[in-house]
């Protein structure tokens, strides 16, 4: 948002029922020089120009999300968070924070809070939106694909002794040597030494070790590689060669897999996910949203530019949007 058009337009319009000097055709003067005289209409054509759709959107937006979403305790908890978040950057750089919000045009920080209520309030309006638009046929292939149930597993995971300064020769040696002594673990266990023993050891997971290495597998709470290993298994057995991830190899054992939970009981969180899910891959939907909104609000702009100038932002933000979703979507 740009703060100085807004705060010049707000003065237009304050100026526009304040007792300025008067035309003859009934213009009020908001400035006057020697051969020339300045109106509130001249002055708010010219701001139509330089912003005033997007202006006039942001008051809009302002209007439909506040009365779609309520200002709740999580609302509140969000802005205070980023406010937190924000402030703690900008003393870390020994910054002025309070000099910052004013310099983009905010008195205080419960305005700049505001601000943020109000974005978290949109995010809100935009999973409203696309929760509206999950089918059960989309909860339905989310369940049987990506729904199971959780592993009971043992791992030891050798970790590559890499430092970020070393050559590319070097990190390549250590990631060998890491290798070849998971491989040397797993020799061990084929000579039947005690997994647990050997995790409590050996394994540079400190969060695991001192257990045996047990933990429970959960799809999507560890990386890919990780759960491909586990599922390739049957219960009680372990891995024949060692499963490399980013965090180096691991030896997985198989303790069981829990049943699949039903679909009642994982529905809410399915949606949530599909939801996140296409929030992240599209940048388009909140504009989507808002317009939905708008158009459910029963908008109709009168002023015959601003209603182009509208049109045209609506349509370069979701072309703009599009474009780059569809770019960081084609590098990934």
């Amino acid at each position: 948002m740009n703060k100085k058009i807004l705060i010049s337009l707000a003065t237009v319009l304050l100026l526009t029922g304040c007792g300025t000097a008067t035309l003859k055709n009934g213009e009020k003067v908001v400035a006057k020089m020697d051969g020339k005289k300045i109106t509130a209409e001249s002055l708010y054509n010219e701001l139509k120009k330089q912003g005033g759709a997007t202006i006039l959107t942001n008051m809009i937006d302002d209007y439909v999300v506040n009365k779609e979403i309520k200002t709740d305790e999580d609302a509140k908890s969000s802005a205070e968070s980023q406010l937190k978040s924000y402030k703690d950057s900008y003393e870390s750089y020994g910054m002025d924070f309070n000099a910052a919000l004013a310099n983009a045009g905010y008195k205080s920080e419960d305005a700049f809070k505001e601000v943020l209520i109000l974005d978290y309030k949109k995010k809100v309006a935009t999973e409203n939106y696309v929760k509206e638009k999950v089918t059960d046929d989309d909860i339905n292939e989310y369940y049987k694909e990506k729904i199971f149930g959780d592993i009971e597993a043992k791992h030891i995971l050798i970790s590559p002794n890499t430092k970020d300064d070393m050559t590319d020769e070097e990190k390549e040696k250590a990631e060998k040597a890491a290798k070849k002594e998971a491989e040397k673990i797993i020799k061990k266990l084929d000579d039947g030494e005690n997994f647990e023993k050997l995790a409590k050891k050996y394994s540079d997971d400190k969060g695991t070790a001192s257990n045996g290495g047990k933990l429970t597998v959960t799809y999507g709470s560890v990386v890919d590689e990780f759960w491909e290993g586990c599922t390739s298994l049957k219960d009680g057995e372990y891995s024949k060669q060692p499963v490399k991830s980013e965090y180096g190899y691991h030896i997985i054992y198989r303790i069981k897999q829990k049943a699949k939970p039903k679909l009642s009981k994982v529905k809410e969180d399915i949606i949530d996910a599909i939801v996140e899910e296409r929030i992240n891959n599209d940048s388009t939907l909140q504009t989507k949203a808002l317009v939905a909104l708008r158009k459910k609000y029963n908008l109709k702009i009168e002023d015959s530019s601003l209603k182009k100038s509208y049109n045209s932002s609506v349509k370069s933000a979701l072309a703009s949007s599009s474009e780059a979703s569809t770019t960081e979507n084609s590098s990934n």
